[in-house]
């Protein structure tokens, strides 16, 4: 599910203080009022005004750093100024001045972008995408008034104050959201969330919620038809606070500062509208969860229409254009890593093959894009007759929660080197043949067995409407102990939502999980 809850709602949630008010304190405060520091700030505001004024003080150091660091490596320390085209100098602009408005430029267009923004900071793409977006707008606009005015810019000043500047402004940021991401795991630096809908849709929006703390909403309380107080939410430890009438007072209670309707079938017709007039504005927030899942930010388009936010979802295009992309990708990456690995390679090659007998690759039939066989390349790290055992072994081996791949934990088929290989997903490497081949691609649904296809279900087919890949999201999203549903739904959401972007964060996710101990999903 994604973790953007804003689709559709009537307005943004806001973060919650770093120090969350103990429900005691909270339960003596009178309605209306929140907590105030010393100097009567909100105690529940404070963070973001720190978290924001922390990155433009780095974003302020790293434009300075690369923009003056560009102009003193591209005209030295001398006093170089602004050339008109017809070559007559313009004394009275130097690059010393002209980067000091860049720099100020640059800083404003990351504001007037809302890169800083709390609905975009600590999870996502967006926070990211503002910043290349604000970047290249700034230096299109500073072409366009060089052009007009006659003004002959360095080119190679603005063309490497560009790049690097994303770069490690992109950097800074990274590192700024792994310290909010650190915070929000501890409960800190998250919205105080209060679910309302039916039992269904409120347990399984806690329970994606409880998976994914970086995304800043931290459950504290539900409110659903016929609740009791005494209860839970079914596999969490959430607390019932009442019935979806006790809005009010489940907030006050819980200290909570967003609203999120997981259903409104439960709901009379206007409870929606009331409880949003019953919010405080600026301080409690609402947001509909509708249930949507899986399903890219680009592809939902909000429209107001007689009154009603309708959301529309548009249906996933695979054009020519996307597919040649991502092969051209493909075909360049796979030969590089071919090329740059080969020492390796043969090292890996020499080790299976002194290690135990047997051939060194492992050569097995799956099924790929559009459901056509292919044989996937793998280096061996199973004994001989591992596929004999392979029945035996599915037998004892029935409680793992997944129902069609059959995964196991110390395989007594695996060689000792082949047990080295795959700690850190090194005999996936010969599938850069396949991928340089055109069956396989990098990053997408991992191709299955023709076993395991034959028990499918029909919507599980979408699957082979990608091509297989070395890895996948759902490798990246908990490798080998997810459940069969959570894979294939992790699957589809990468089929129907691919983005060039979005299989390069997979690759640096990849990359990072590989050297991390574990074994990963064959």
């Amino acid at each position: 599910m994604t973790s953007d809850l804003t689709v559709g709602a009537t307005s943004t949630s806001q973060g919650a203080e770093d120090a969350v008010l103990p429900r005691a304190d909270a339960n003596r405060l009178p309605a209306g009022r929140e907590a105030t520091s010393g100097s009567g700030a909100p105690v529940r505001s404070r963070w973001r005004q720190k978290y924001r004024r922390n990155l433009i003080i780095t974003d302020l150091a790293a434009l300075v750093w690369v923009v003056y660091g560009t102009q003193i490596a591209w005209f030295g320390l001398g006093n170089a100024q602004l050339a008109a085209v017809n070559d007559s100098r313009i004394t009275d602009i130097s690059y010393w001045v002209f980067s000091i408005v860049l720099i100020v430029a640059w800083m404003w267009s990351l504001s007037f972008i809302d890169s800083r923004s709390d609905r975009v900071i600590g999870t996502g793409s967006q926070e990211y995408i503002r910043i290349v977006d604000a970047s290249f707008r700034l230096f299109g606009t500073i072409a366009i008034i060089a052009f007009l005015t006659q003004v002959d810019v360095a080119r190679g000043y603005l063309l490497i104050s560009l790049p690097v500047g994303i770069v490690v402004l992109v950097f800074t940021r990274w590192l700024w959201r792994q310290w909010l991401v650190m915070k929000r795991s501890r409960g800190k630096y998250s919205a105080n969330v209060l679910l309302v809908g039916s039992l269904s849709s409120v347990t399984q929006l806690a329970r994606e919620l409880a998976r994914n703390p970086s995304a800043g909403y931290r459950v504290v309380g539900a409110c659903v038809p016929s609740g009791k107080v005494a209860d839970t939410i079914p596999g969490t430890d959430v607390p019932v606070m009442g019935s979806v009438d006790a809005i009010l007072p489940a907030l006050d209670a819980t200290g909570a500062d967003t609203v999120a309707v997981t259903s409104a079938d439960d709901l009379p017709a206007d409870k929606v509208k009331e409880i949003s007039w019953s919010l405080e504005a600026g301080r409690q927030h609402l947001v509909l969860a509708p249930s949507i899942t899986d399903i890219a930010g680009p592809r939902l388009h909000t429209r107001p229409v007689a009154g009603l936010p309708l959301i529309h979802v548009e249906t996933p295009r695979f054009s020519k254009g996307q597919s040649f992309l991502k092969r051209t990708v493909d075909i360049v990456a796979s030969f590089v890593g071919i090329i740059v690995l080969s020492p390796l390679l043969a090292f890996l090659a020499l080790s299976v093959r002194l290690s135990s007998q047997g051939p060194v690759l492992f050569r097995q039939k799956r099924i790929g894009y559009r459901g056509r066989e292919f044989t996937m390349l793998k280096f061996r790290s199973m004994v001989v007759n591992a596929e004999d055992l392979l029945e035996a072994l599915a037998k004892q081996q029935r409680d793992s929660g997944n129902e069609v791949l059959f995964k196991m934990k110390n395989d007594p088929r695996v060689t000792p080197i082949g047990r080295i290989m795959r700690k850190f997903s090194l005999d996936e490497l010969p599938q850069l043949f396949n991928v340089l081949g055109g069956s396989m691609s990098l990053v997408g649904p991992r191709p299955p067995l023709p076993s395991e296809v034959a028990q499918y279900a029909d919507h599980v087919h979408r699957r082979f409407l990608a091509k297989p890949g070395i890895t996948g999201l759902w490798q990246v999203s908990g490798r080998s102990s997810l459940s069969w549903e959570e894979s294939v739904r992790l699957d589809l959401s990468y089929v129907e939502n691919w983005t060039l972007l979005g299989d390069a964060v997979i690759l640096g996710k990849t990359a990072k999980a590989a050297l991390a101990p574990g074994e990963t999903a064959h």
